[in-house]
This record gives structure tokens, sequence and C-alpha cells, in this order.
């Protein structure tokens, strides 16, 4: 078997409903827009025959890709998680040294990241700075605008997802 993924319960969940989505919503569709592409007669010139076929390619090769991920995942229950120190699945409070902005991530795999949620990867520079520190210490990242300094300010341990902290 190939290697285990790790990731949040929440975000195996996603992966079901997409995987729920392709298969009870976006496959039946394409079938019946190929059917109608092939009522319009010659398919070698039949443009959307060949589009739907393509697309209908996408959407199976989404499918497989989903379904190995989900066989894959290695589920981290975060509820089970304590203590101040930052690990995968903790949510992270942050203060930025120099301004004093304050931010929330939550440390996911990497098939859940989404920095617009505040969802950061493990394998992000800023979580790899991260891991392994306690709520009061201060990590150094090097991001492509040169290096920042942050302050842990607090470790939780939440199932639910939390929105970004911009405070």
């Amino acid at each position: 078997m190939s290697e285990r993924v790790p990731m949040t319960r929440p975000g195996l969940e996603r992966l079901k409903e997409e995987l729920k989505r392709l298969k009870a919503v976006e496959r039946p569709k394409i079938v019946k827009e190929i059917a109608e592409a092939r009522s319009h007669g010659d398919l070698s010139e039949n443009a959307e025959y060949h589009a739907a076929k393509e697309k209908q390619s996408h959407v199976e090769g989404r499918i497989l890709q989903v379904e190995h991920w989900i066989a894959s995942a290695e589920v981290i229950d975060v509820s089970r998680l304590a203590g101040d120190r930052v690990v995968f699945g903790a949510t992270v409070v942050l203060e930025d040294s120099g301004s004093g902005d304050k931010v929330r991530y939550r440390i996911v795999g990497e098939l859940e990241a989404d920095l617009k949620r505040g969802r950061i990867s493990v394998t992000s520079p800023i979580a790899r700075a991260l891991i392994g520190r306690s709520e009061g210490d201060t990590v150094t990242v090097r991001s492509p605008g040169g290096e920042r300094e942050f302050e842990i300010e607090e470790v939780l341990f939440v199932e639910d997802d939390l929105p970004p902290a911009s405070e």
C-alpha cells in the first residue's frame, strides 16, 4: 500500500462529499451530455461530443484520485490531543512580532490546506517552524518577503473549523 496521508476528520469528510458529488451529480450529467451530443450525428466532427468525452475523462480521473486519497487517509483525531505544544491538527494563535497583528492557523494535511480559511499545510515553512514549539515561544519563519518573527500565543485543539483570526 502507498504512504498514509495525514488528515483531519473535517478534511476527510470534505473529500467524501466531493466524491459523492462527482459520482451522483457530475458523472450522470456528463453521461447525458454525451448522449445528447451523440444524437447530433457524425461523431468524428462533433465538437460537443469530444468536449463531453474530455470532461468525462477529467471527472473519472478526479474520482480515482479522491478515492485513492480517502483510502490512504490517516485521520488524526484532534479532540484526543491536548497540551501547549504545536502538533498536526493544532490551531495556533500567533502574534507577528513586527506588526503586532494576530493570526490563527490550523495545521492540516497537504490536501486540506486553504490559506484563506486559515488552514496551512503541515509541510509549509510556517508549520514546520511551529511544530514541536510551545505557547510563549518565538519562531522565525523565512518567507518570500524575508524573515518574520511570531510569538505563539495559544495552542488549541478543536475538531471544528475556526475562521482565521485577524485581530
